[in-house]
């Protein structure tokens, strides 16, 4: 079987508070250790009066952070000779180069600083002996500049116990009687990605109304009607800072925050953050908002270039005195494309246009100098594939395509640029096919594949992630950062250990529940990447073929009820933080989904005459009206505090845009008085829409007068039996029993009652095998007894078993059910070429996980003819032969090296010839194909059916999957024998003979 690689950081395993870095804090002195805080006492905190004021003001917290968790309040005070006391063993915080105290350290001791020297928000601590006359030593904090001083104290704090998200996620901290570190401390060099941020987006219902009530009393800016204040984005910055994060994109649809509040870009600049505007909003200026409010005549370069100039000019003005990452270029108003028949060359000239302005406003020469960002989103990456270059200084910002798939990553050629490049990814969005903003739904292991693979191709300058709302994406935001800060920490087989830790620090769980919450959290977000929920519907799982909705059903149960378990037994102060980060994501997404399969299974029931068509009906009016009690439950939630956060609609969709009000899914009943037509009995066997007695359009292709139902069972259908549906067709009460006359063919239950109060059973069958003969069938009697007098009811099923056999020695997946069908994690073999082969990403896609070819630049980044590159194998075995399609069923990712490398794969059956497979259509550059979009694209299905037919005999066969290009994600392969079912996951795997 294909194997998945070891650990290479067995330290992640021993975190509990620090996530994704080096720990130096323990709570147990030794006689090396330097005492933070213990028996009452805290180490002073001194700083340089020089110092950044963004880092005397991180000292603050720092202290509040001890405080929080010992109890121990901690002076913090400037260094005079005074000082602390000469009997105080302090901690010394500052900045290299900047604190005047730091550099007096540095020249006495001669204390090592060479790592941070000319470095980007690196830091390193440690114990340093006589760092200052009459003290004996002192824990030393510095940063190669202010953020990684200020990392340096969070990162700290972190350890303590005290998480990023202690507001805005209400995580309680953990008490701890003592705080010490280790002498050599700890230190991080330069982050993976030079600027890490999020953007606030499609604020509006949610984090406008919470912020509006909680920071303006609902009156807001202004101009602009805001309540993104400095209030709000103070909150922001730290837990930013917190997560190691040194950028944002502010929200912008109704706001502007040069505008909304005149103390926003100060404040930004005095916590340490960098300051840009979204991929549609140049020059630090708000787009639509200020131009609606202080523009003059339309927003087209074409026509109006002298007055969006001199907006420009203005906004370049206003910022400057402020540490900004400058977004260049332009897009149409509303964040659409420009106008005009030379898109090209007038984009050229905004640019031209816009490094002017910076070199007069700016005063500087170089424009170089200036850090400036060109987002390639949309059809901007088209006029980028079509010709237009911007200064090599300018970082390009490739997007993915709104749904997590990014289009394109640097290629070889462009991996020189001085500007670098960085991606634009999303876990919100609003357009086509379908928004989703309600919840999170977002795996962990996609974003890791899809970023990773921006890391091997050195698009590591800037990353963005659209977080719409932010909450309730928070563990996610949190992935996205650490791994932008220190990538080398993860790979495919650790990755679980993110969840499982961040578990340990937000609930102070153990080890083993922690792991309960991985599988929780693993789940949650496969389930609804699924198909997003904003896209899911009464029929988008069969309900009746492969038992997809009934297991669907059961593992929104058994999330429930592991969830719930898990919530009941924290401690009240932590209930809070898990019911936002973990327990209302569950208990509302599975509400939802239940929700829409009970409507659709009223419909169906409706359609055969069923009276249980009722129940259903009325359990998904229940859920539909639960869905706002979750939603209320949230809202009330620690007297209020997150009042507003879930008012996202996200049911009755019509079409892309969100609905006005929630409303409830198509419905159906039957009259509960009123007797069905054929009796008093319904007849409803698995894998059809059809019931028996009675006419019924889906019993035979004449649609009336059809046979009884006949029903086949196979010795190796990974469904081991078969079900029928006993129901109730009207009021009227009955008694049944099952007949069979078969020894071979065993009926559960063979009896039972049915009324309005029990309305249906279902019946298994099941073949015993080894008494069955070849050839023989069997007949099932259900006779239904009602009435005073008694009448009865007759009817039939024909039972047709299909025992096959395979030879002894034959080890893989055998036919079943008329299909083969497997996970490509479970290879038989794993075959390496050039040092590449398919590498496990554990968790990742629909079902179980992905297989991608590994490493990525492997082969010197060239790719392979087909039937040449590393392989997997399946041995498989088939009943029928003929004309086999096999589907790959494949992660939707874009082309990422461009048309000329379009994403492949080959397929082989034995040794016959390879067919290769470009599976990811080219479209117009900077569209997608039209396969992506619609109700039934790749992004709406989150997968890519991916077929290849070869033609085979019957008997044991190898099937090969190939390598041509890399970041190809395969998650599992289905060969058609001639009786795969509709559904939308495909058939359970097959039996595997080992």
């Amino acid at each position: 079987m294909l194997l998945r690689l070891s650990l290479t950081i067995g330290a992640l395993a021993a975190l509990v508070h620090g996530i994704g870095q080096d720990t130096c804090v323990t709570f147990q002195s030794s006689s090396s250790s330097f005492t933070v805080a213990s028996n009452g006492k805290a180490a002073p905190i001194i700083l340089s009066s020089d110092e950044w004021p963004g880092v005397q003001r991180a000292a603050q917290d720092f202290a509040a952070d001890i405080q929080k968790v010992t109890g121990i309040k901690a002076t913090v005070a400037n260094f005079t000779s005074s000082t602390p006391a000469r009997s105080s063993l302090p901690i010394i915080v500052g900045t290299l180069g900047k604190s005047t105290l730091i550099d007096q350290i540095v020249n006495s001791t001669k204390l090592d600083v060479s790592s941070l020297e000319n470095q980007w928000e690196a830091f390193k601590t440690q114990v340093v002996a006589n760092p200052l006359p009459g003290i004996a030593k002192a824990y030393v904090m510095i940063g190669a500049d202010k953020r990684g001083t200020i990392f340096a104290m969070y990162d700290h704090s972190e350890q303590f116990g005290v998480s990023p998200w202690y507001w805005w996620a209400d995580v309680p901290t953990t008490h701890q009687s003592s705080l010490f570190v280790a002498p050599s401390g700890c230190s991080h060099g330069s982050p993976t990605v030079k600027y890490r941020a999020i953007f606030l987006n499609d604020e509006q219902p949610a984090l406008q109304n919470w912020a509006a009530e909680k920071f303006t009393n609902g009156t807001g800016a202004a101009l602009t009607g805001s309540p993104f204040n400095t209030m709000f984005y103070s909150k922001l910055f730290e837990l930013l800072l917190r997560m190691k994060a040194n950028h944002l994109w502010p929200a912008q649809w109704s706001s502007a925050f040069g505008v909304d509040d005149p103390l926003n870009q100060f404040t930004a600049d005095y916590y340490g953050i960098i300051m840009g505007t979204s991929h549609e909003e140049p020059m630090m200026r708000s787009i639509p908002v200020e131009w609606n409010l202080f523009g003059q005549g339309p927003w087209d370069f074409n026509v109006n270039s002298q007055n969006i100039t001199n907006f420009w000019i203005n906004g370049t003005i206003r910022s400057a005195p402020f540490e900004n990452l400058w977004t260049v270029g332009m897009r149409g108003n509303g964040d659409e494309p420009i106008t005009g028949s030379a898109p090209i060359a007038l984009l050229e000239a905004i640019i031209a246009n816009q490094t002017q302005i910076f070199q007069d406003v700016l005063n500087v020469t170089d424009p170089s100098i200036v850090p400036q960002v060109w987002a390639l989103y949309k059809e901007v990456e088209g006029y980028y594939d079509e010709g237009l270059r911007v200064p090599d200084y300018i970082s390009l910002l490739w997007s993915d395509d709104n749904w997590g798939n990014v289009r394109r990553y640097p290629l070889p050629s462009e991996r020189n640029r001085t500007g670098g490049a960085g991606v634009y990814y999303h876990y919100d969005y609003v357009g086509d096919p379908r928004d989703y903003k309600w919840i999170t739904s977002t795996q962990i292991p996609k974003v890791f594949e899809q970023m990773s693979i921006a890391v091997d191709r050195d698009a590591t300058r800037v990353w963005v992630v659209n977080v719409g709302d932010m909450k309730p994406y928070e563990r996610e935001i949190e992935f996205f950062l650490t791994y932008a800060w220190n990538s080398s920490l993860w790979n495919p087989d650790n990755l679980d250990t993110f969840v499982s830790s961040w578990a340990q620090r937000e609930f102070d769980l153990s080890k083993g529940d922690a792991g309960t919450v991985t599988e929780i959290v693993t789940n949650l977000t496969r389930f609804n990447a699924r198909r997003k929920p904003e896209l899911l519907n009464s029929s988008t799982f069969s309900l009746i073929n492969y038992r997809e909705a009934d297991n669907v059903l059961a593992a929104w149960t058994t999330l429930q009820d592991a969830s719930t378990a898990i919530y009941n037994k924290l401690p009240e102060g932590t209930q809070p933080a898990f019911f936002q980060l973990v327990h209302h994501p569950v208990l509302a997404s599975a509400n939802l989904g239940t929700m829409l399969i009970a409507a659709g299974q009223s419909v169906l029931r409706a359609s055969q005459a069923r009276l249980s068509a009722n129940a259903f009906a009325d359990e998904a009016e229940t859920l539909f009206e639960r869905d706002f009690d979750l939603e209320t439950e949230y809202h009330t939630l620690l007297d209020g505090k997150w009042d507003h956060m879930m008012d996202q609609t996200h049911l009755g969709y019509a079409y892309w845009q969100q609905p006005m009000h929630n409303s409830m899914p198509q419905i159906s009943r039957v009259q509960k008085n009123k007797q069905a037509l054929p009796g008093v009995m319904r007849i409803s066997p698995e894998g059809t829409l059809a019931a028996w007695p009675g006419d019924n359009q889906f019993q035979c292709a004449q649609m009336f007068s059809c046979p009884p139902p006949t029903i086949t069972m196979d010795q190796f259908d990974p469904i081991p039996n078969k079900f029928i549906d006993v129901g109730a067709g009207g009021p009227a009460p009955f008694t049944w029993t099952a007949e069979v006359n078969a020894s071979w063919l065993t009926v559960t239950p063979s009896h039972g009652s049915i009324s309005p109060n029990n309305t249906e059973d279902r019946v298994f069958l099941e073949v015993n095998w080894n008494e069955f003969e070849a050839g023989a069938q069997a007949t099932v009697n259900f006779t239904a007894v009602s009435g005073n007098p008694p009448t009865t009811l007759l009817v039939q099923a024909f039972i047709v078993p299909n025992k096959t056999e395979v030879p002894a020695d034959f080890k893989g997946f055998v036919e079943g059910g008329g299909a083969i069908a497997f996970e490509a994690e479970h290879a038989t073999r794993n075959n390496t070429v050039a040092g590449m082969f398919w590498r496990v990403m554990p968790g990742l896609g629909k079902t179980l996980s992905g297989v991608t070819p590994w490493p990525r630049l492997g082969n010197n980044e060239n790719n392979f003819t087909a039937g040449t590159g590393p392989s997997l194998e399946y041995d498989f075995y088939n009943f029928n032969g003929g004309n086999l399609t096999v589907t790959a069923l494949v992660s939707p990712s874009g082309n990422g090296l461009g048309a000329d490398r379009p994403l492949g794969f080959a397929m082989q059956v034995d040794e016959g010839a390879p067919q290769s497979n470009y599976f990811f259509p080219n479209a117009a550059p900077g569209a997608e194909p039209a396969a992506w979009d619609g109700l039934n694209g790749f992004v709406a299905n989150s997968i890519i059916s991916a077929q290849n037919a070869f033609e085979v005999e019957a008997g044991a066969h190898t099937l090969k999957l190939f390598m041509i290009e890399p970041a190809v994600v395969v998650q599992k392969i289905v060969i058609d024998t001639g009786g795969v079912k509709a559904s939308y996951l495909g058939p359970p795997e097959s039996v595997l003979i080992s």
